[in-house]
């Protein structure tokens, strides 16, 4: 029995027109967007499926429409799934949203779960009289039900139209043809309109895709520049390095160059070369200039201190003789 299934496992490489017939022949559905389950409705019946008599089909909600009816609906899988030990988390918040992607990520868990439970057998599992017990059960497989039947009668009907516009065209052939050209042209744009939102689809789940990608890279470099923050490692020339590449203003090939060449110089040139080595080196030029001033007040009174005494006594009375009056004369 799988539960937590990885992100690379071949449950999620399932595609949506196989996610979609699945349902609809387990659940007699006629769903036609994987994103039309976002109610919670269609999981519960699912996991009702493999599990006969685990989930209280009375408080499911098939006519859920606003977030707070859905949530209702995936609190009862929830409870299903803590009964069952199954670990999945659920997305609830984006589930409700009605994402394509989020959905069929979830749909395909789903699809892995009942296949994984009996080999997927529902042994005469009767989803029609199960979902009567729930809310809105009723209207959800009459929807599904008549279609068929309604397929079947417009497909009839244009045949009498047909011939009766044959008859015309015997009659009146000129006047007849460009209106028959006018009724068949609507049919056109129902085959395009369905393209568009299957195109439409792809979109979502390519922008959904791409998303999430730029997320998962944005957070790994986020945590990369956090870690060469360390102090313990900060100054070392790989964190230079990484620097280096993470802090480049410009796509230019040549700071990759630069990040390897730092890595096979001494520290302090590869120091040099970091994106705060300027800053570095004016405090470093300033603090030595420190020093100097130092030493030098240093050596001065150490020299004061180590005269003699006769030399001081010579000294003093040099300056005692320049300041004497008997110099002015």
């Amino acid at each position: 029995m799988a539960t937590n299934i990885g992100m690379m496992d071949g449950a999620y490489f399932v595609g949506r027109s196989e996610i979609l017939a699945w349902i609809n022949t387990t659940l007699h559905l006629n769903l036609s967007k994987v994103e039309e389950a976002c109610s919670g409705a269609v999981h519960c019946q699912l996991m009702d499926s493999v599990h006969p008599g685990m989930v209280p089909m009375h408080k499911v909600n098939f006519d859920a429409k606003s977030e707070y009816e859905m949530i209702q609906n995936y609190k009862v899988l929830q409870d299903v799934f803590n009964k069952l030990k199954i670990t999945k988390h659920i997305e609830v918040s984006k589930l409700v949203k009605g994402r394509p992607l989020d959905n069929l990520e979830f749909m395909q868990w789903m699809k892995r779960y009942c296949d994984s439970v009996n080999g997927g057998g529902l042994y005469s599992y009767n989803p029609v009289e199960r979902r009567e017990a729930s809310k809105g059960g009723k209207e959800a497989s009459k929807k599904s039900a008549p279609q068929p039947s309604s397929t079947k009668g417009s497909t009839a009907a244009p045949r009498p139209t047909s011939s009766h516009a044959r008859r015309n065209s015997n009659d009146v052939p000129s006047s007849v043809n460009p209106s028959n050209q006018s009724e068949k042209a609507p049919s056109k744009p129902s085959t395009s309109v369905a393209a568009y939102d299957e195109q439409i689809t792809e979109l979502k789940l390519s922008v959904d895709s791409l998303e999430k990608e730029r997320d998962f890279y944005f957070a790994k470099l986020r945590d990369i520049e956090i870690l060469c923050q360390t102090p313990e490692i900060e100054d070392s020339p790989i964190v230079a390095a990484i620097k280096r590449i993470l802090y480049a203003t410009d796509g230019d090939a040549s700071v990759v160059t630069e990040a390897q060449a730092m890595l096979s110089l001494d520290p302090k040139e590869a120091e040099a070369l970091s994106p705060i080595a300027e800053v570095s080196e004016e405090k470093s030029g300033s603090e030595t200039q420190k020093r100097k001033n130092i030493l030098n007040t240093d050596v001065d009174a150490a020299g004061i201190v180590t005269l003699s005494p006769r030399q001081r006594l010579t000294d003093a009375s040099d300056v005692h003789c320049s300041g004497s009056p008997l110099m002015t004369y």
